[in-house]
Protein backbone atom coordinates (compact mmCIF):
# COMPACT_ATOMS: atom_id res chain seq x y z
CA UNK A 1 0.00 0.00 0.00
CA UNK A 2 1.85 3.40 -1.28
CA UNK A 3 -0.05 5.56 0.34
CA UNK A 4 -2.53 5.28 3.58
CA UNK A 5 -4.91 7.64 5.43
CA UNK A 6 -4.67 8.55 9.12
CA UNK A 7 -6.63 9.82 11.72
CA UNK A 8 -6.43 13.03 11.14
CA UNK A 9 -9.35 12.85 7.84
CA UNK A 10 -11.07 15.36 7.37
CA UNK A 11 -13.75 13.25 4.73
CA UNK A 12 -14.18 16.07 2.61
CA UNK A 13 -13.26 14.63 -0.85
CA UNK A 14 -10.54 16.85 -2.00
CA UNK A 15 -8.44 13.36 -2.05
CA UNK A 16 -10.82 11.08 -3.95
CA UNK A 17 -11.41 14.33 -6.79
CA UNK A 18 -7.36 14.37 -7.17
CA UNK A 19 -6.59 10.89 -7.52
CA UNK A 20 -6.43 9.85 -11.24
CA UNK A 21 -7.29 6.37 -10.68
CA UNK A 22 -9.96 6.54 -8.51
CA UNK A 23 -8.86 4.38 -5.26
CA UNK A 24 -9.81 6.50 -2.68
CA UNK A 25 -13.39 5.68 -1.08
CA UNK A 26 -16.32 5.69 -0.34
CA UNK A 27 -16.35 8.46 -2.92
CA UNK A 28 -18.95 10.93 -3.91
CA UNK A 29 -22.38 9.20 -5.06
CA UNK A 30 -20.87 5.90 -3.35
CA UNK A 31 -22.77 4.59 0.10
CA UNK A 32 -21.02 5.54 3.30
CA UNK A 33 -19.45 9.02 1.71
CA UNK A 34 -20.81 11.64 3.98
CA UNK A 35 -20.76 9.04 6.85
CA UNK A 36 -17.89 7.01 7.17
CA UNK A 37 -15.62 7.16 9.66
CA UNK A 38 -13.05 8.27 7.34
CA UNK A 39 -11.54 7.67 3.87
CA UNK A 40 -9.66 4.45 2.64
CA UNK A 41 -7.07 3.96 0.03
CA UNK A 42 -7.43 0.86 -1.91
CA UNK A 43 -3.37 -0.55 -2.17
CA UNK A 44 -4.11 -2.72 -5.34
CA UNK A 45 -5.11 0.40 -7.37
CA UNK A 46 -2.86 3.00 -5.83
CA UNK A 47 -0.64 3.93 -8.45
CA UNK A 48 1.57 5.84 -5.57
CA UNK A 49 1.59 9.18 -7.69
CA UNK A 50 0.81 11.29 -4.53
CA UNK A 51 -1.65 13.98 -5.68
CA UNK A 52 -3.91 12.69 -2.87
CA UNK A 53 -1.03 13.96 -0.66
CA UNK A 54 -0.93 17.23 -2.32
CA UNK A 55 -5.13 17.69 -2.49
CA UNK A 56 -5.21 16.60 1.54
CA UNK A 57 -6.43 19.97 2.94
CA UNK A 58 -5.18 18.45 6.74
CA UNK A 59 -1.96 16.33 5.69
CA UNK A 60 -3.66 13.31 6.33
CA UNK A 61 -2.27 11.20 3.85
CA UNK A 62 1.37 9.98 4.01
CA UNK A 63 3.26 7.17 2.54
CA UNK A 64 3.28 3.65 4.19
CA UNK A 65 6.98 4.03 4.93
CA UNK A 66 6.84 7.11 6.74
CA UNK A 67 4.30 5.80 8.94
CA UNK A 68 5.11 6.08 12.69
CA UNK A 69 4.25 2.96 14.86
CA UNK A 70 1.11 4.64 16.27
CA UNK A 71 -0.26 5.13 12.96
CA UNK A 72 0.23 0.92 11.51
CA UNK A 73 -2.99 -0.13 12.75
CA UNK A 74 -4.26 2.47 9.90
CA UNK A 75 -2.80 0.34 7.49
CA UNK A 76 -4.68 -2.89 8.32
CA UNK A 77 -7.89 -0.87 8.79
CA UNK A 78 -7.72 0.88 4.98
CA UNK A 79 -6.73 -3.32 3.64
CA UNK A 80 -9.96 -4.56 6.66
CA UNK A 81 -12.12 -1.73 4.54
CA UNK A 82 -11.60 -3.31 1.00
CA UNK A 83 -12.67 -7.02 2.01
CA UNK A 84 -16.50 -5.53 2.69
CA UNK A 85 -16.26 -3.10 0.04
CA UNK A 86 -14.57 -4.31 -3.31
CA UNK A 87 -15.51 -1.15 -5.28
CA UNK A 88 -14.54 -2.97 -8.48
CA UNK A 89 -15.85 -0.25 -10.71
CA UNK A 90 -13.34 2.60 -11.55
CA UNK A 91 -15.27 4.69 -13.77
CA UNK A 92 -12.84 8.29 -12.80
CA UNK A 93 -14.86 11.31 -11.15
CA UNK A 94 -13.50 13.66 -13.85
CA UNK A 95 -16.03 11.78 -16.20
CA UNK A 96 -18.98 12.79 -14.14
CA UNK A 97 -20.67 15.35 -15.37
CA UNK A 98 -21.86 18.57 -13.08
CA UNK A 99 -24.25 20.69 -13.57
CA UNK A 100 -23.77 23.96 -14.94
CA UNK A 101 -26.02 27.27 -14.26
CA UNK A 102 -26.02 30.18 -16.44
CA UNK A 103 -27.64 32.54 -13.28
CA UNK A 104 -25.97 35.49 -14.20
CA UNK A 105 -24.50 37.85 -10.83
CA UNK A 106 -26.07 37.33 -7.92
CA UNK A 107 -26.23 38.25 -4.27
CA UNK A 108 -25.77 35.65 -1.81
CA UNK A 109 -25.94 36.15 2.09
CA UNK A 110 -24.54 33.26 4.22
CA UNK A 111 -25.67 33.80 7.97
CA UNK A 112 -22.67 30.94 9.85
CA UNK A 113 -18.96 30.92 9.24
CA UNK A 114 -17.98 27.47 10.00
CA UNK A 115 -17.08 24.62 7.81
CA UNK A 116 -20.75 24.50 6.18
CA UNK A 117 -21.09 28.21 5.44
CA UNK A 118 -17.24 28.36 4.21
CA UNK A 119 -17.49 25.29 1.75
CA UNK A 120 -20.99 26.82 0.90
CA UNK A 121 -19.55 29.95 -0.26
CA UNK A 122 -16.74 28.15 -2.08
CA UNK A 123 -19.15 26.32 -4.59
CA UNK A 124 -21.28 29.82 -5.22
CA UNK A 125 -18.06 31.74 -6.33
CA UNK A 126 -17.49 29.56 -8.85
CA UNK A 127 -20.13 30.58 -10.66
CA UNK A 128 -19.20 34.44 -12.17
CA UNK A 129 -20.79 37.68 -11.26
CA UNK A 130 -21.33 36.10 -7.69
CA UNK A 131 -20.90 38.29 -4.62
CA UNK A 132 -21.15 36.37 -0.88
CA UNK A 133 -21.31 38.07 2.48
CA UNK A 134 -20.72 36.01 5.53
CA UNK A 135 -22.47 36.74 8.72
CA UNK A 136 -21.63 35.51 12.42
CA UNK A 137 -22.45 36.66 15.33
CA UNK A 138 -18.74 35.99 16.67
CA UNK A 139 -15.95 38.63 15.98
CA UNK A 140 -13.94 35.58 14.25
CA UNK A 141 -15.08 32.62 11.78
CA UNK A 142 -14.59 29.46 11.51
CA UNK A 143 -16.79 27.69 13.95
CA UNK A 144 -15.84 24.18 15.50
CA UNK A 145 -12.67 24.37 13.11
CA UNK A 146 -11.61 27.28 15.38
CA UNK A 147 -13.46 27.06 18.63
CA UNK A 148 -14.26 22.99 18.54
CA UNK A 149 -11.85 21.10 17.28
CA UNK A 150 -9.34 19.42 20.27
CA UNK A 151 -6.50 22.37 20.63
CA UNK A 152 -3.90 19.36 19.99
CA UNK A 153 -5.53 18.11 16.65
CA UNK A 154 -2.72 20.32 15.17
CA UNK A 155 -3.73 18.68 11.68
CA UNK A 156 -6.92 19.21 11.73
CA UNK A 157 -6.66 22.30 11.90
CA UNK A 158 -5.07 22.47 8.71
CA UNK A 159 -8.13 23.17 7.54
CA UNK A 160 -8.21 26.59 8.68
CA UNK A 161 -5.28 27.13 5.65
CA UNK A 162 -8.09 26.00 3.19
CA UNK A 163 -10.69 28.02 4.62
CA UNK A 164 -8.20 31.44 3.66
CA UNK A 165 -7.68 29.89 0.51
CA UNK A 166 -11.81 30.46 0.17
CA UNK A 167 -11.34 33.80 1.56
CA UNK A 168 -9.36 35.16 -0.95
CA UNK A 169 -11.84 34.06 -3.71
CA UNK A 170 -13.16 37.29 -5.44
CA UNK A 171 -16.64 38.49 -4.13
CA UNK A 172 -16.07 37.35 -0.89
CA UNK A 173 -16.67 39.54 2.59
CA UNK A 174 -17.41 38.76 5.80
CA UNK A 175 -19.84 41.06 8.12
CA UNK A 176 -18.61 39.38 11.36
CA UNK A 177 -20.39 40.31 15.11
CA UNK A 178 -23.84 40.52 13.71
CA UNK A 179 -26.57 38.66 15.24
CA UNK A 180 -28.75 37.76 12.50
CA UNK A 181 -32.96 38.55 14.45
CA UNK A 182 -31.35 41.12 16.72
CA UNK A 183 -29.22 43.71 14.81
CA UNK A 184 -30.63 42.61 11.41
CA UNK A 185 -33.67 40.14 10.82
CA UNK A 186 -34.39 37.45 8.11
CA UNK A 187 -36.70 39.57 5.99
CA UNK A 188 -34.40 42.69 5.67
CA UNK A 189 -31.47 39.99 4.70
CA UNK A 190 -33.95 38.71 1.95
CA UNK A 191 -34.75 42.07 0.92
CA UNK A 192 -31.02 42.88 0.26
CA UNK A 193 -29.81 40.12 -1.21
CA UNK A 194 -31.40 37.14 -3.95
CA UNK A 195 -30.74 34.70 -1.73
CA UNK A 196 -30.36 33.92 1.93
CA UNK A 197 -28.48 30.26 2.90
CA UNK A 198 -28.37 29.65 6.77
CA UNK A 199 -25.34 27.26 8.22
CA UNK A 200 -25.80 28.25 12.10
CA UNK A 201 -24.99 24.97 13.32
CA UNK A 202 -26.20 23.04 16.75
CA UNK A 203 -25.19 25.70 19.12
CA UNK A 204 -26.55 23.78 22.40
CA UNK A 205 -26.07 20.11 24.42
CA UNK A 206 -28.41 17.78 25.13
CA UNK A 207 -29.41 17.67 28.35
CA UNK A 208 -29.03 14.22 30.55
CA UNK A 209 -32.55 14.76 32.38
CA UNK A 210 -31.40 13.61 35.46
CA UNK A 211 -30.97 14.52 38.75
CA UNK A 212 -28.18 17.14 39.95
CA UNK A 213 -27.47 18.17 36.24
CA UNK A 214 -27.32 21.56 37.48
CA UNK A 215 -24.73 21.09 40.36
CA UNK A 216 -21.70 23.58 40.29
CA UNK A 217 -19.28 21.18 39.19
CA UNK A 218 -21.47 19.85 36.35
CA UNK A 219 -20.96 21.36 32.78
CA UNK A 220 -21.45 20.50 29.53
CA UNK A 221 -18.39 19.68 26.71
CA UNK A 222 -19.83 22.30 24.88
CA UNK A 223 -19.30 24.70 27.55
CA UNK A 224 -15.75 23.28 28.43
CA UNK A 225 -14.56 22.87 24.82
CA UNK A 226 -15.51 26.59 24.09
CA UNK A 227 -13.47 27.17 27.46
CA UNK A 228 -10.24 25.38 26.28
CA UNK A 229 -10.66 26.64 22.65
CA UNK A 230 -10.89 30.56 23.95
CA UNK A 231 -14.36 30.81 22.54
CA UNK A 232 -15.50 34.40 23.86
CA UNK A 233 -18.53 33.24 24.97
CA UNK A 234 -17.05 31.06 27.32
CA UNK A 235 -13.40 31.81 27.28
CA UNK A 236 -13.02 33.10 31.14
CA UNK A 237 -14.98 30.92 32.43
CA UNK A 238 -13.76 29.30 35.85
CA UNK A 239 -13.76 25.14 36.24
CA UNK A 240 -12.94 23.84 39.62
CA UNK A 241 -10.00 21.31 38.74
CA UNK A 242 -9.07 20.72 42.06
CA UNK A 243 -10.37 17.14 42.29
CA UNK A 244 -8.63 14.03 42.10
CA UNK A 245 -11.30 12.12 39.62
CA UNK A 246 -13.43 13.81 36.75
CA UNK A 247 -16.26 11.80 34.50
CA UNK A 248 -17.58 12.31 31.59
CA UNK A 249 -21.07 10.86 30.99
CA UNK A 250 -21.02 9.71 26.69
CA UNK A 251 -18.49 8.50 24.41
CA UNK A 252 -18.09 10.19 21.70
CA UNK A 253 -15.09 11.70 19.69
CA UNK A 254 -15.67 14.95 21.87
CA UNK A 255 -15.74 13.19 25.30
CA UNK A 256 -12.29 11.42 24.14
CA UNK A 257 -10.98 14.62 23.27
CA UNK A 258 -12.35 16.39 26.70
CA UNK A 259 -10.91 13.15 28.56
CA UNK A 260 -7.55 14.00 26.53
CA UNK A 261 -7.39 17.14 27.05
CA UNK A 262 -8.01 17.12 30.93
CA UNK A 263 -4.93 14.12 31.51
CA UNK A 264 -2.61 15.51 28.79
CA UNK A 265 0.77 17.18 30.74
CA UNK A 266 -0.14 20.93 30.68
CA UNK A 267 3.45 21.17 28.66
CA UNK A 268 2.19 18.63 25.72
CA UNK A 269 -0.81 21.37 25.05
CA UNK A 270 1.51 24.55 25.81
CA UNK A 271 2.75 24.37 22.07
CA UNK A 272 -0.89 24.72 20.80
CA UNK A 273 -3.68 27.75 20.00
CA UNK A 274 -5.50 26.57 23.80
CA UNK A 275 -6.61 29.35 25.77
CA UNK A 276 -3.88 30.62 27.49
CA UNK A 277 -6.62 31.10 30.92
CA UNK A 278 -7.27 27.50 30.26
CA UNK A 279 -3.53 26.08 30.15
CA UNK A 280 -2.94 27.96 33.40
CA UNK A 281 -5.93 26.44 34.80
CA UNK A 282 -4.53 22.77 33.45
CA UNK A 283 -0.87 23.40 35.00
CA UNK A 284 -2.77 23.43 38.39
CA UNK A 285 -4.61 20.73 37.77
CA UNK A 286 -5.24 17.90 40.58
CA UNK A 287 -7.10 15.31 37.81
CA UNK A 288 -5.40 12.01 37.99
CA UNK A 289 -8.44 10.05 36.61
CA UNK A 290 -10.82 10.91 33.51
CA UNK A 291 -13.75 8.06 33.54
CA UNK A 292 -15.86 7.99 30.51
CA UNK A 293 -18.75 6.36 30.76
CA UNK A 294 -21.21 4.72 27.99
CA UNK A 295 -24.28 3.14 28.38
CA UNK A 296 -23.81 0.69 26.34
CA UNK A 297 -21.06 -1.92 25.18
CA UNK A 298 -17.55 -1.58 23.75
CA UNK A 299 -18.81 -2.18 19.92
CA UNK A 300 -21.55 0.39 19.92
CA UNK A 301 -19.16 3.33 21.63
CA UNK A 302 -20.05 6.00 19.68
CA UNK A 303 -16.33 7.20 19.04
CA UNK A 304 -14.88 6.87 15.62
CA UNK A 305 -12.04 3.99 15.35
CA UNK A 306 -9.13 6.72 13.98
CA UNK A 307 -9.84 8.94 17.37
CA UNK A 308 -9.50 5.62 19.47
CA UNK A 309 -6.61 4.60 17.39
CA UNK A 310 -5.08 8.56 17.88
CA UNK A 311 -5.48 8.43 21.94
CA UNK A 312 -3.64 4.83 21.58
CA UNK A 313 -0.61 7.16 20.37
CA UNK A 314 -0.93 9.29 23.53
CA UNK A 315 1.99 7.74 25.39
CA UNK A 316 1.76 9.91 28.45
CA UNK A 317 -1.54 8.67 29.53
CA UNK A 318 -2.51 5.42 30.85
CA UNK A 319 -5.42 4.01 29.07
CA UNK A 320 -7.75 1.55 31.17
CA UNK A 321 -10.38 -0.67 29.55
CA UNK A 322 -12.65 -2.62 32.18
CA UNK A 323 -14.73 -5.25 31.42
CA UNK A 324 -13.91 -8.17 29.18
CA UNK A 325 -13.79 -7.10 25.33
CA UNK A 326 -15.24 -9.63 22.88
CA UNK A 327 -12.50 -8.64 19.54
CA UNK A 328 -15.79 -8.55 17.17
CA UNK A 329 -14.55 -6.01 14.86
CA UNK A 330 -11.99 -3.47 14.46
CA UNK A 331 -13.00 -0.96 17.29
CA UNK A 332 -13.09 -3.98 19.61
CA UNK A 333 -9.80 -5.86 18.66
CA UNK A 334 -8.37 -1.86 18.94
CA UNK A 335 -10.03 -1.58 22.52
CA UNK A 336 -8.80 -5.42 23.39
CA UNK A 337 -5.39 -4.34 22.73
CA UNK A 338 -5.46 -1.26 24.69
CA UNK A 339 -6.86 -3.31 27.77
CA UNK A 340 -3.61 -5.70 27.48
CA UNK A 341 -1.09 -2.24 27.34
CA UNK A 342 1.03 -2.89 30.42
CA UNK A 343 0.85 0.10 32.79
CA UNK A 344 3.03 3.43 31.65
CA UNK A 345 4.23 3.98 35.43
CA UNK A 346 3.59 6.11 38.81
CA UNK A 347 2.81 9.70 38.75
CA UNK A 348 1.16 8.90 34.91
CA UNK A 349 -2.79 10.49 34.73
CA UNK A 350 -5.39 7.97 32.67
CA UNK A 351 -8.12 7.59 31.31
CA UNK A 352 -10.90 4.68 32.51
CA UNK A 353 -13.42 3.55 29.85
CA UNK A 354 -16.28 1.71 31.66
CA UNK A 355 -19.20 0.58 29.13
CA UNK A 356 -22.88 -0.51 29.90
CA UNK A 357 -23.10 2.03 32.70
CA UNK A 358 -26.13 4.30 32.44
CA UNK A 359 -26.08 7.42 34.66
CA UNK A 360 -28.52 7.60 36.68
CA UNK A 361 -27.98 10.80 38.80
CA UNK A 362 -25.58 12.79 39.84
CA UNK A 363 -24.74 13.50 43.36
CA UNK A 364 -23.79 16.56 45.12
CA UNK A 365 -25.10 18.77 47.62
CA UNK A 366 -23.74 22.49 46.95
CA UNK A 367 -21.65 21.15 44.17
CA UNK A 368 -20.47 17.75 42.60
CA UNK A 369 -18.83 15.21 44.85
CA UNK A 370 -19.91 12.17 42.38
CA UNK A 371 -22.13 10.15 40.53
CA UNK A 372 -24.55 7.22 40.67
CA UNK A 373 -24.74 4.96 37.83
CA UNK A 374 -27.01 1.42 37.03
CA UNK A 375 -25.48 -1.41 35.13
CA UNK A 376 -26.97 -2.27 31.94
CA UNK A 377 -26.99 -5.50 29.84
CA UNK A 378 -26.89 -5.04 26.38
CA UNK A 379 -30.50 -6.54 24.12
CA UNK A 380 -31.38 -6.65 20.84
CA UNK A 381 -35.23 -5.18 20.41
CA UNK A 382 -36.91 -6.18 17.24
CA UNK A 383 -35.90 -3.94 15.06
CA UNK A 384 -32.03 -5.27 15.31
CA UNK A 385 -30.97 -2.30 17.72
CA UNK A 386 -28.77 -3.10 20.38
CA UNK A 387 -29.82 -1.45 23.90
CA UNK A 388 -28.98 -1.29 27.25
CA UNK A 389 -31.32 -2.12 29.53
CA UNK A 390 -31.17 -1.56 33.23
CA UNK A 391 -30.53 -3.91 35.47
CA UNK A 392 -31.22 -2.38 39.06
CA UNK A 393 -27.97 -2.88 40.24
CA UNK A 394 -26.12 0.61 41.01
CA UNK A 395 -22.77 2.23 42.09
CA UNK A 396 -21.10 5.26 42.74
CA UNK A 397 -18.00 6.79 41.31
CA UNK A 398 -16.91 9.80 43.36
CA UNK A 399 -16.22 12.83 40.86
CA UNK A 400 -15.68 16.69 41.04
CA UNK A 401 -16.18 17.10 38.25
CA UNK A 402 -18.76 16.03 35.61
CA UNK A 403 -19.07 16.73 32.15
CA UNK A 404 -22.31 15.84 29.74
CA UNK A 405 -20.94 14.78 26.24
CA UNK A 406 -24.03 13.32 24.74
CA UNK A 407 -24.76 15.48 21.60
CA UNK A 408 -25.80 18.79 20.55
CA UNK A 409 -28.81 20.54 19.48
CA UNK A 410 -29.67 23.31 16.95
CA UNK A 411 -31.29 26.60 18.13
CA UNK A 412 -34.56 27.58 16.21
CA UNK A 413 -33.25 29.80 13.29
CA UNK A 414 -35.61 33.37 13.61
CA UNK A 415 -38.41 33.60 11.46
CA UNK A 416 -37.94 30.12 9.49
CA UNK A 417 -39.51 26.60 10.11
CA UNK A 418 -37.88 24.44 12.79
CA UNK A 419 -38.55 20.69 13.67
CA UNK A 420 -37.93 19.88 17.78
CA UNK A 421 -37.90 16.62 17.52
CA UNK A 422 -35.49 16.34 14.99
CA UNK A 423 -33.70 20.11 15.74
CA UNK A 424 -33.35 21.04 12.40
CA UNK A 425 -35.23 23.46 10.25
CA UNK A 426 -37.11 21.18 7.76
CA UNK A 427 -36.01 21.45 4.05
CA UNK A 428 -35.49 19.60 0.78
CA UNK A 429 -31.97 19.17 0.03
CA UNK A 430 -31.46 22.52 1.50
CA UNK A 431 -34.54 24.52 -0.19
CA UNK A 432 -36.44 25.93 2.58
CA UNK A 433 -38.36 27.70 0.11
CA UNK A 434 -37.01 29.21 -3.03
CA UNK A 435 -34.91 32.07 -1.80
CA UNK A 436 -34.03 30.63 1.54
CA UNK A 437 -31.74 27.75 2.01
CA UNK A 438 -29.96 25.74 5.14
CA UNK A 439 -26.47 23.99 5.10
CA UNK A 440 -24.80 21.86 8.18
CA UNK A 441 -25.80 21.22 11.00
CA UNK A 442 -28.92 23.05 11.12
CA UNK A 443 -30.16 21.09 7.76
CA UNK A 444 -29.09 17.28 8.55
CA UNK A 445 -28.69 17.56 12.20
CA UNK A 446 -25.38 16.78 14.57
CA UNK A 447 -23.58 14.71 12.84
CA UNK A 448 -20.90 13.48 10.52
CA UNK A 449 -17.35 14.98 10.09
CA UNK A 450 -15.94 18.61 8.81
CA UNK A 451 -15.59 16.97 5.48
CA UNK A 452 -19.26 15.98 5.61
CA UNK A 453 -20.40 20.06 5.02
CA UNK A 454 -18.76 19.82 1.34
CA UNK A 455 -21.05 17.36 -0.03
CA UNK A 456 -23.80 18.94 1.97
CA UNK A 457 -22.98 22.42 1.00
CA UNK A 458 -22.40 21.06 -2.78
CA UNK A 459 -26.88 20.05 -2.06
CA UNK A 460 -27.52 23.03 -1.03
CA UNK A 461 -25.99 25.05 -3.59
CA UNK A 462 -27.20 23.12 -6.25
CA UNK A 463 -30.75 23.68 -5.20
CA UNK A 464 -30.57 27.32 -4.99
CA UNK A 465 -28.78 27.59 -8.53
CA UNK A 466 -31.51 25.59 -10.08
CA UNK A 467 -34.29 27.87 -8.23
CA UNK A 468 -32.20 31.25 -9.48
CA UNK A 469 -32.04 29.48 -13.16
CA UNK A 470 -35.62 28.87 -13.16
CA UNK A 471 -36.43 32.16 -12.20
CA UNK A 472 -38.06 31.63 -8.80
CA UNK A 473 -35.47 33.80 -6.58
CA UNK A 474 -37.24 37.34 -5.60
CA UNK A 475 -35.16 40.17 -6.61
CA UNK A 476 -33.64 42.12 -3.80
CA UNK A 477 -35.36 45.16 -3.41
CA UNK A 478 -32.55 47.16 -1.36
CA UNK A 479 -29.01 47.53 -0.83
CA UNK A 480 -26.95 44.85 1.11
CA UNK A 481 -25.79 46.78 4.32
CA UNK A 482 -21.93 48.05 4.90
CA UNK A 483 -19.60 46.15 7.34
CA UNK A 484 -19.12 50.16 8.90
CA UNK A 485 -23.46 50.58 8.60
CA UNK A 486 -23.57 47.59 10.70
CA UNK A 487 -20.56 48.23 13.03
CA UNK A 488 -19.32 44.34 12.13
CA UNK A 489 -16.24 43.46 10.98
CA UNK A 490 -14.99 42.71 7.32
CA UNK A 491 -12.26 40.30 5.87
CA UNK A 492 -10.05 43.08 6.33
CA UNK A 493 -10.56 43.48 10.21
CA UNK A 494 -10.45 39.55 10.43
CA UNK A 495 -7.31 39.39 8.52
CA UNK A 496 -6.09 41.67 10.97
CA UNK A 497 -6.73 39.89 13.72
CA UNK A 498 -5.81 36.82 12.35
CA UNK A 499 -2.22 38.60 11.67
CA UNK A 500 -2.14 39.70 15.63
CA UNK A 501 -2.95 36.13 16.99
CA UNK A 502 -0.33 34.94 14.41
CA UNK A 503 2.46 37.31 15.38
CA UNK A 504 1.92 36.86 19.27
CA UNK A 505 1.79 33.01 18.37
CA UNK A 506 5.36 33.23 16.80
CA UNK A 507 7.05 34.87 19.68
CA UNK A 508 6.44 32.18 22.26
CA UNK A 509 6.37 29.15 19.63
CA UNK A 510 2.46 28.76 19.33
CA UNK A 511 0.49 28.68 16.04
CA UNK A 512 -1.37 31.76 17.55
CA UNK A 513 -2.04 32.78 20.78
CA UNK A 514 -6.53 33.97 20.79
CA UNK A 515 -7.72 36.84 21.94
CA UNK A 516 -10.26 36.07 23.87
CA UNK A 517 -12.57 38.95 24.75
CA UNK A 518 -14.43 41.17 22.41
CA UNK A 519 -12.83 44.05 23.09
CA UNK A 520 -9.34 42.82 22.32
CA UNK A 521 -10.95 41.34 18.88
CA UNK A 522 -12.56 44.59 18.04
CA UNK A 523 -9.22 46.89 18.89
CA UNK A 524 -7.30 44.06 16.29
CA UNK A 525 -9.41 44.46 13.65
CA UNK A 526 -9.25 48.10 13.76
CA UNK A 527 -5.40 48.57 14.03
Amino acid sequence: MPHVVTQSCCADASCVLACPVNCIHPAPGEPGFGTAEMLYIDAAACVDCGACTTACPVGAIDHVSRLTPDQLPFVELNADYFVGEPHAERTPLALVPKPSYDVGPLRVAIVGAGPAGLYAADELLKVRGMTVHVYDRLLTPHGLVRAGVAPDHVRTKRALDLFAKIEQEQGFDYRLGVEVGTDITHAQLRASYDAVLYSSGAATDRRLGVPGEDLPGSVSATELVAWYNGHPDRAHDRHDLNHRRAVVVGNGNVALDVARVLTLPAEHLAATDISDIALAALRESRIEEVVVLGRRGPDQAAFTLPELVGLTGEHDIDIVVEGEIDEISPKTRQLAALARREPLGEGRRRIVFRFLAETERILGDDRVTGVEVERTRLETDADGVVRGVRTGETEVIEAGLVVRSVGYRARPVPDLPFDEQRAVVPNDAGRVEPGTYVAGWIKRGPNGFIGTNKTDATETVASLLADAAAGLLPAPTAVPPTAVGLGAIDLAGWQRIATAERRAGAAVGRPRVKLLDRDALGAAARV
